[in-house]
């Protein structure tokens, strides 16, 4: 019988580690109070200011913010220290142990007598006691707080092999003469050895494979300058980032990081913020336009004003609610768990059951295949794949989406997304710009276009209605430079009227001009009618009597929402657009990017009502939108995605947040969600077929049959491939393609 040991890998908690299933699997996350600076994500309440292990289920104890998170990894210095030292001892262990294998040395006096068999008791007491120390405190503890884990079977199998062959050597006369072989009863220092060294490497390989998942968020982290350029006095110095205050006045140069949130006040550049919301193409700002710390200024310089700053910016909410979210559970995490809670006493049971079985059916030396083959159990039963299967490709996941600029608010959110069947949306800065433009001028007279549209924006410019500021911001766009205004007066639910120098100038709808005696309407009639059959708002301009034009004002549809439309529908998804706007422009809308159904004037609550007859119709329902009345729908959804663009009320009541404000987000959001749960149920079918096909072949199914036995060394070695294989299985998400833009 060749005597092999051990090796595995164990899920212990490190860098932003969410769940574990074989830990306190029945417990949920807890939010760590404000005092705390780190917390055991599977242990409801054990927080600490320093790092450690939990005292109830042994992990390390996470950061409860990324700032806590700096420099090298304790945990991996340790374990990497213990790995070269017991490494180091455990190789004459097993050079000695295996000695007998060559025929020169089969029958050496030293190599195969006493000699040799103290030498291996001499040198794996310290691999076993010191290199495996951390092993044996977890593991008595969670016998201590009844939360059995992978570290009882780690413990109890090294203590197995270790004991009976310490016993063997220090009082052989206890065994009985069936123990024996050649007169000496077999030792098994070698597997104790070998298998504390592989689970260390395990634990390394693991530590540092788990480091790749925070990628994405310590890249978030990275965008962050340390210092901003603070103008004061008609001064300019540089100071930490977090002496920036709300207000204060800061210089940003070409190729800078912009430090906080804020508004550009003077100057003009175009700012790469491709690291928050994915988008390749530099956007222009000019002074009143919002800038977002992190982003990249890639040239001109210009003054902005702080208006966020600290916790309160878009860059530090964006990693706050990515931390969150990876340490959130996904309901098919529910399957792991209830597994987990029977899985260890039932493999404690199958090694006592395969001990006795191979002492009373065995071969001689019957005891000594009892003890090796009931360590193999224990050892290839590690439930550690089970347990990272699930959080290890949430985590990679929802940092994947941080990159494209879809923010995951929790693990079910994008389980979820996954079943979606019917897409719900609002109209207003979901299809659209969500801002009225002037999008169509038709003059009487073209000749005399500029002069009449230059006056019509000089009184529009006197209104406070939404439509006459998109007239006047389509004038300026037009280089057109507005006049003073005098005798300017409004007619609720008509329009306006006013003088431009001496001409008199008349603007609003059809019945209001020709009530005011305006001639010639009836040129551009016809014209507005096609305007207004299209979804758009129509005003009539009058000068001195006669109808000098009309203007059409519209929301427009975002370029973007047609391309998002189509690769919807590729994924199978039903379109529903619910919106308050009037039915004409809601058909209209509907009609061009091809929905499947509309329903206009629809009030908050009556959105809400909605998705709950959705609900009952059996539709697993998504409900994109970006207003506060979009808030209670959102909330009504199987999953809420909200616009980054919106309001923070959405935002809060979404599950789902697309930074960009871009409908194709969700494509790319519902694409993230299949390849996560596709992961996830790939690392749960390999956990659950490695132990069902590991447990029997370790406890000697196949030896009646072809004589094969699962050593401890291989079996330990085993138990490190699958949770290896796990890791690396959840990683390939990291290179993830999402719906081409």
């Amino acid at each position: 019988m060749t005597k092999n040991p051990i090796g595995g890998m164990t899920k212990d908690a490190t860098k932003l580690a969410p769940i574990d299933a074989c830990c306190c699997s029945n417990r949920a996350p807890v939010t760590p109070s404000a005092s705390a600076k780190y917390f055991c994500p599977m242990c409801p309440g054990v927080e600490s200011d320093q790092p450690g292990e939990c005292p109830k289920c042994g992990m390390a104890l996470e950061p409860t913010s990324l700032a806590a998170d700096e420099g090298k990894n304790p945990e991996l210095t340790d374990m990497t220290r213990r790995f070269w030292v017991g490494a180091a001892l455990t190789l004459p262990i097993f050079l000695l142990a295996m000695a007998h294998l060559i025929p020169t040395l089969s029958h050496h006096p030293i190599i195969m007598g006493d000699g040799s068999r103290w030498i291996q008791f001499a040198l794996s007491t310290p691999v076993v006691f010191w290199a495996g120390w951390a092993f044996f405190k977890r593991g008595w503890r969670s016998i201590v707080t009844r939360n059995l884990n992978m570290f009882t079977l780690i413990a109890t199998g090294v203590a197995t092999a270790y004991g009976y062959s310490a016993a063997a050597m220090l009082i052989p006369s206890v065994f009985p003469q069936s123990f024996a072989t050649h007169g000496k009863v077999g030792i098994y220092f070698e597997a104790a050895a070998v298998i504390v060294v592989l689970v260390l490497l395990g634990q390394i390989l693991e530590l540092r494979a788990r480091g790749k998942t925070g990628s994405a968020i310590r890249s978030l982290l990275d965008l962050a300058p340390q210092t901003a350029r603070r103008v004061a006095d008609g001064e300019e110095h540089d100071v930490p980032l977090d002496s920036v205050s709300i207000g204060n006045q800061l210089r940003v140069r070409p190729g800078e990081k912009i430090p906080v949130d804020g508004r550009v006040s003077d100057g003009q550049s175009a700012v790469d913020e491709s690291m928050i919301t994915g988008e390749p193409i530099p956007v222009e700002k000019f002074v009143g336009d919002p800038v977002i710390g992190g982003t990249l200024n890639s040239h001109g310089s210009f003054i902005m004003t702080a208006e966020r700053v600290g916790s309160d910016t878009m860059l530090a909410r964006i990693v706050e609610m990515v931390a969150d979210a990876q340490r959130s559970r996904a309901p098919i995490q529910a399957l792991a768990d209830r597994v987990a809670g029977y899985f260890v006493p039932t493999v404690l049971a199958i090694s006592v059951i395969t001990f006795l079985l191979w002492a009373w059916l065995g071969p001689e030396p019957r005891y000594a295949f009892a003890i090796v083959n009931a360590v193999a159990v224990l050892i290839i039963a590690c439930p550690c794949a089970l347990g990272l299967a699930t959080p290890m490709s949430i985590m990679v996941g929802i940092g994947r989406g941080a990159q494209a600029g879809i923010l995951i608010r929790n693990a079910e959110a994008i389980e979820v997304m996954e079943k979606v069947t019917t897409l719900v949306i609002d109209k207003t800065g979901t299809l659209t710009e969500g801002k009225p433009r002037l999008t169509g001028v038709l003059s009487v007279d073209r000749d005399h276009e500029e002069d009449w549209l230059m006056i019509a924006g000089s009184i529009e410019q006197n209104s406070e209605h939404p439509l006459a500021a998109a007239v006047v911001r389509g004038a300026k766009e037009r280089g057109l430079i507005m006049q003073p205004v005098t005798e300017f007066h409004s007619v609720a639910g008509g329009g306006v009227t006013g003088k431009v120098g001496e001409r008199t100038v008349i603007l609003g709808k059809l019945d209001f001009l020709q009530q005011q005696g305006i001639g010639g309407l009836a040129t551009v009639a016809s014209r507005a009618a096609e305007w207004q059959a299209e979804g758009q708002t129509v005003i009539f301009v009058g000068i001195d009597g006669q109808a000098a034009g009309i203007l059409a004002v519209s929301d427009p549809i975002k370029a973007s929402t047609p391309q998002a439309i189509t690769q919807l529908h590729q994924l199978g998804l039903k379109i529903i657009m619910l919106t308050g706007d009037n039915e004409q422009t809601a058909n209209a809308v509907a009609k061009k990017l091809g929905l499947d159904h509309v329903e206009a004037g629809i009030e908050p609550q009556h959105k809400h009502e909605r998705i709950r007859q959705l609900h009952e119709q059996g539709h697993i329902v998504a409900m994109a939108g970006d207003g506060i009345n979009d808030a209670p729908a959102l909330a009504a959804a199987h999953v809420g995605i909200a616009m980054g663009t919106g309001t923070d009320v959405a935002i809060e009541s979404a599950g789902i947040t697309l930074v960009k404000g871009d409908l194709r987000g969700i494509a790319q959001a519902i694409t993230l969600s299949r390849s996560m749960m596709r992961n996830i149920r790939q690392n749960l079918f390999f956990a659950f077929a490695y132990n069902t096909l590991g447990v029997p072949i370790a406890a000697g199914a196949l030896y009646p049959f072809c004589g094969v036995l699962l050593s401890p060394m291989l079996a330990s070695a085993a138990m490190s491939l699958s949770s290896v294989s796990v890791i690396t299985n959840a990683l390939r998400l990291r290179n993830v393609t999402l719906t081409k833009e």
